[in-house]
């Protein structure tokens, strides 16, 4: 259940950059717009330190963590939906994300050519805001006639159901909201979650600065700050220059890197760390000498649920899970002695996993 996201933008606001830096695939970029015409797709580990000292322990023969896949898509241009610049049909390419990073130009540099010829991030965001509400809105117009009459003429509650879900939705896209801002109730969202509208995905406004911003930002980024929380999103401050410099380091350059800049996480692991907390994601191990891993789960999911996140065959037929926290572990060094510390838990069906949860699942199928 890895996170995936995709990333999008003006031309020339740092997105290859970013999905460089993100995957060391080195992504084609060019100081022109349109650069980035297929999707780049990128899949990358996540880091967690959790995961380093579960290993330390263990001292496994293999380690395995989650992942986090990115989709990075040709820049947009206002106009994109009526055909302006490529269009907007490579959209598609982002509408089973999980969530969607926004990248936002927030630093001056006349030598990387902006598309409308001036910095001002919040025409930038409005600009793609617009594209992705009339790609949605084109998904509703298409849908609408198809159940019309049914809807119309009530002889179909499910179709009358989702003609007046559509009808709201349609309402808000003229005036240019966000699906995730339109009204619609708990069980009408998810009565049409099968759609992927994209203004309906968490949005993270990612504000690519220069290396004297980082610490702590600029106006462009602050305008960016003020737009997010009246839209109810969150903002990280990333340099895509510097990120794409640190992901050509080892571990320790890294580390001495960014302590050099006065910093002590990287913009990826804060984009990480924001996208998980976005999307209430939460991370549980499986421990052994053969095998450590970090699997992603959902906030709220019961330990069955989780094991079937494993296997379906571990859900199917769970019986309980042995279970003890990474916590635990970190304090007594060795899960022998959790167990004689009373530690150790065996936990049933109801059981709501915890974050940094190490767990064994029974089953018999």
């Amino acid at each position: 259940m890895g996170l995936t996201a995709g990333i999008v933008g003006l031309p020339n606001v740092g997105k290859s950059t970013l999905f460089n830096a993100i995957t060391a695939q080195h992504a084609f970029m060019a100081n022109y717009p349109f650069a980035t015409i297929e999707p780049n797709v990128g899949i990358v580990e996540v880091e967690d330190e959790r995961l380093d000292n579960i290993c330390k322990i263990f001292n496994p023969r293999n380690v395995v963590h989650t992942t986090f896949s990115f989709t990075d898509i040709a820049g947009l241009v206002k106009g994109a939906a009526s055909g302006e610049g490529l269009g907007n049909k490579f959209l598609s390419h982002i509408r089973d994300v999980d969530a969607i990073c926004h990248v936002v130009r927030c630093f001056d540099d006349s030598n990387i050519t902006h598309v409308s010829g001036k910095v001002d991030p919040v025409d930038d965001i409005d600009v793609v805001n617009c594209e992705l509400i009339l790609a949605d809105e084109e998904v509703v117009d298409n849908r609408i006639p198809k159940i019309e009459k049914k809807a119309l003429l009530k002889t179909d509650k499910e179709a009358t159901y989702e003609y007046n879900i559509l009808l709201k939705l349609k309402e808000g896209f003229k005036n240019l909201i966000p699906a995730r801002l339109i009204d619609l109730s708990v069980e009408e969202k998810k009565f049409i979650k099968n759609y992927q509208f994209l203004t309906m995905k968490p949005m993270l406004y990612v504000c690519n600065v220069d290396e004297s911003s980082i610490g702590n930002g600029n106006k462009y980024s602050d305008m960016v700050k003020e737009y997010a929380a009246k839209d109810g999103s969150k903002v990280v401050i990333i340099s895509a220059k510097i990120e794409e410099e640190l992901s050509e380091l080892d571990k320790e350059e890294k580390l001495m890197f960014l302590e050099d800049l006065g910093i002590k996480e990287s913009g990826i692991d804060k984009l990480v760390k924001e996208s998980y907390a976005m999307l209430g994601l939460r991370t549980f191990f499986t421990a052994g000498e053969k095998e450590c891993r970090a699997w992603t789960y959902k906030d709220g999911m019961k330990a069955p649920e989780c094991a079937g996140i494993i296997h379906t065959d571990f859900e199917k037929g769970f019986i309980k899970a042995e279970t003890y926290s990474y916590d635990d572990l970190m304090k007594y060094k060795e899960v022998l002695k959790v167990r004689e510390a009373g530690r150790v838990r065996f936990e049933g069906k109801d059981y709501v996993v915890n974050d940094g949860d190490i767990m064994e699942f029974r089953f018999n199928v």
